[in-house]
Formats: structure tokens, sequence, C-alpha cells
């Protein structure tokens, strides 16, 4: 029986890995499959472990006070040693471009396991845009033996850096397969965030909904994105912008400072998995430095304002579904003010097909791995 251990640390991966967990869960014969967490954020992730029902066989639970980069990858390999002694797996499964992703493949790599990379060959080549995810990802490419890639252009990316084609397969990305699961599931679920939000929804209005937290955007990048936010609510009366404001200082502080006391803008706790699908699906508008969300929202019919400078996402550039806005104030208030007032505009985007797949990427990484076994 083949051992499978799946890491995974942040709420982002945790989406995105649960599904291949619950696939890999279908076939016990074949695949002895264990999860581990590092819990590199442990609150927004344990929100999510509950309400795909995923008990953790192994917990790192490294998140500590004050943390950084040099902290979180040295905890992980570390603790990894610990975990990959006791189970010994044949193959690791990591996802994406987090420092669990990164600090698990070298572990995983110094082990002697085979080492699959879930949502493999996403590039903008600017090793600092995104820091650090761009340069995670592509220490954990040379790493990999086997590559997911969710599109046909994040296979040519792999492709151009000499990785061999016969250890890639083309999925489509495993965020749709948990988003399509959760849509249903919460169509008609009531827990306390959701009785929340619908209290505070003025249904009279357009909802834009906000995240935010990438290092990059920290300081200056969150200032002008503040005013542009507060500039839109005070000069667009039919619009209500809800911000559910991410924990790290580095972001609350600013946007509580200058947003804070606005009638038309609610600055809200961050929301779990569930109740952030059920809002996407209720917004009008989506503005993120989000990589998931520009994934997730065109599923949704909703168009989505990216808040950074580039994308390891062209595809969805490309099919129409993203624009980047960066951290301009006056590019934010202007594609606004476009897609409030255009309908038209707003139809053509919000209609587009979600380049990133159909919901099946899990069953089709399990099918991959199967017949690597026979």
């Amino acid at each position: 029986m083949i051992k499978n251990l799946i890491i995974f640390g942040t709420r982002p991966e945790a989406i995105k890995m649960a599904p291949l967990v619950k696939e890999f869960k279908k076939f016990p014969k074949e695949f002895n499959t264990k999860v581990c967490v590092t819990a590199q954020h442990r609150e927004m992730l344990d929100s999510v472990l509950n309400f795909f029902e995923i008990e953790p066989d192994f917990d790192l639970n490294i998140m500590k006070p004050n943390q950084n980069l040099f902290t979180i990858t040295s905890e992980i390999i570390l603790n990894l040693k610990i975990v990959m002694d006791k189970f010994s797996p044949d193959y690791v499964y990591v996802h994406g471009d987090t420092t669990t992703c990164m600090a698990a493949s070298l572990a995983s790599f110094y082990f002697g396991a085979k080492v699959c990379h879930v949502e493999a060959g996403l590039r903008t080549y600017k090793k600092h845009s995104p820091f650090p995810e761009e340069v995670n990802r592509q220490i954990t490419a040379r790493i990999a033996d086997y590559h997911f890639s969710p599109t046909n252009l994040s296979k040519n990316n792999l492709l151009s850096e000499n990785i061999d084609s016969e250890s890639i397969l083309v999925t489509g990305n495993t965020v749709i397969d948990a988003l399509l699961h959760t849509v249903d599931k919460v169509t008609n679920t009531k827990n306390n965030e959701i009785n929340y939000l619908n209290s505070i929804i003025d249904r009279s209005k357009k909802i834009i909904l906000v995240t935010g937290h990438r290092r990059e955007n920290h300081g200056k990048g969150f200032v002008n994105i503040c005013d542009a936010l507060k500039h839109i609510a005070l000069n667009n009366s039919d619009v209500q912008i809800i911000f559910p404001v991410h924990l790290n200082p580095n972001v609350k502080n600013i946007v509580f400072e200058r947003l804070n006391n606005i009638d038309s803008i609610n600055l809200i706790e961050p929301l779990s998995y569930p109740s952030f699908v059920w809002l996407m699906n209720k917004a009008f508008i989506i503005i993120t430095d989000s990589g998931g969300v520009q994934e997730e929202a065109p599923s949704l019919g909703k168009p989505v304002l990216v808040m950074r400078d580039n994308t390891e996402r062209p595809e969805a550039l490309k099919a129409g579904t993203v624009i980047l806005v960066g951290t301009k104030k006056n590019k934010i208030i202007e594609e606004v003010s476009t897609l409030i007032n255009n309908s038209n505009y707003y139809e053509e985007m919000s209609s587009i097909n979600n380049p990133y797949g159909d919901g099946k990427a899990s069953s089709r990484i399990v099918d991959f791995m199967k017949n690597k076994i026979h």
C-alpha cells in the first residue's frame, strides 16, 4: 500500500487540499493517506478543517507570536523530520507557494520521499512579487517529482524550465472542487456569521467585497487602497463595502485608522471559509490581492479587481475575469466606477467562463497516482 502524506498550513492551502484529502480517502486499499498541518495560520486553518470534517493525523502547531519567515521555515523542517521518521511516507503532497509548501518540500527531499506539487507552475518571474511566494514555488518546482498544474499555461511555464513533460499533469484547480462543494453546502446553511452578514447587508445596495493581506502592499500600498475605498464609499450612495480585515497588524492598524466610522463601510472580523463563499455569492464586485479569490470568483460570476501590479494567474487576465489595479488609488476608483455605471461592461465581465477548471481536479490527480502504482 502506498503511504501518502498531505501537508498544508494556511487557510488557502487547506481549502485547496481538502478535496484531494477526501478523494484519496475513497481508496483505502490503494492508499494509506494521512494529513499533516503545520498550522502556519492557526485560527484561520482550524475553521476550514472543521467545515470539511478533516482531522489531522499530525499537527506541528508552529504558530507563535511575532513569527517570521526564518522561524516558520526552520520550525517546519525540524518538526517534519519527526513526522517523516514516524510515518515514512512514499509520497508527500504540498500546495502552491506558501512557506509551508517550500519547507515541506525540502524536508521531504531530505527524507527521500517523492514530492507531488499541487497548483504547480504559476509564475510572475519577479522574485519579490509576490514575496516570498514566487521564490517558494520556484524552489518547490526544482524539488518536486510530479507537478499538478491548474492550466496549460502553468504547464508551459514548467516545460520552459526543463521540467520533464511526463511528470506534469494539467488538472484544473482544486479550489473549484472546494468552491462548488461549498456553494451547495452553504446555500441553505445558517451559522452565526451568516446570520450576522444577513443583518448588516443592505439589499438595496451593490455589495463590494474587499480582502487584502499581501506583504508587498503593507505600508503605502494599504494607505492607497483605503483612500480609494473611502472615496468610493463617500461618492456612491448605492454602494456598501464589506471588508473582512486580516488579523496582521500591518493591515488591521491602517484599515481601522483610515476607514473606521464610515457609514457605508463595514469592517468585520475575518470570516470562515463557508461564510466567505456565501458573501462572495452576494457580492457585486470583489476587490482583492488574494490568489485564490481570482480563481473562485469567476465561477460565481463576480468581476474581480486585483490589487497587485502583476499576477501569476494570467489566464484570468487573458479571459477577462479579472483586472489588475495595483494599489493605485485612481485606478481602483476608475474601475469600480465603470463596473457600477456601465451595465454592459459588467455583464460581459461577469458572464465569462472560469479558466480554472470544472471541479474535477482532485479526481484527476488521484487517477494519475493510481496509474503510477499499477
